[in-house]
């Protein structure tokens, strides 16, 4: 595994900064810079905020994507008989929510990764203690290499 760059890892310290309840301290232990640089990130980039700011889970951005969709459909249906179809304006929406759907449901971005990650080794933890441990380390060197 070559070695991330400041930028990859900037990326990997904000992702574990927003998705996971870690210290500066930690975050910095796992990506392999200072502390003092973590800090220096979550200050310049305002990081804080972005965490407060983040409010909607995938599903639920879904969820609403799909409303859309549906609140249009539905507009079109409540239309007389023989004109029940959509104009151009709501076939650009239509068009550009499924674009996002589609996008929505198949890219798979670090984070995405790192959730899932997560959530197995929580799993691991009630299972067997020693084994999440051994994980942990592996999962990490995959999350690096996963980044590149």
């Amino acid at each position: 595994m070559g070695d991330l760059t400041i930028k990859q890892k900037k990326e990997w310290a904000k992702t574990l900064y927003l998705k996971e309840n870690l210290t500066q301290v930690e975050i910095a232990e796992k990506v392999g810079v200072s502390k003092v640089s973590v800090s220096k990130w979550v200050k310049r980039e305002n990081w804080e905020q972005y965490r407060v700011g983040i409010t909607l889970t995938r599903e639920e951005q879904l969820k609403n994507l799909y409303r859309q969709i549906a609140e249009i459909n539905k507009a079109i249906n409540a239309r007389k008989e023989g004109e029940r179809f959509a104009d151009t304006k709501e076939a650009d929406i239509i068009g550009k929510l499924s674009a996002a759907i589609k996008k929505m449901e198949t890219d798979i971005g670090i984070a995405d990764i790192i959730d899932v990650g997560h959530r197995f080794i929580e799993w691991i933890r009630r299972v067997d203690l020693d084994k999440a441990k051994e994980i942990i380390v592996l999962y990490d060197a995959f999350q690096k290499d996963s980044i590149k």
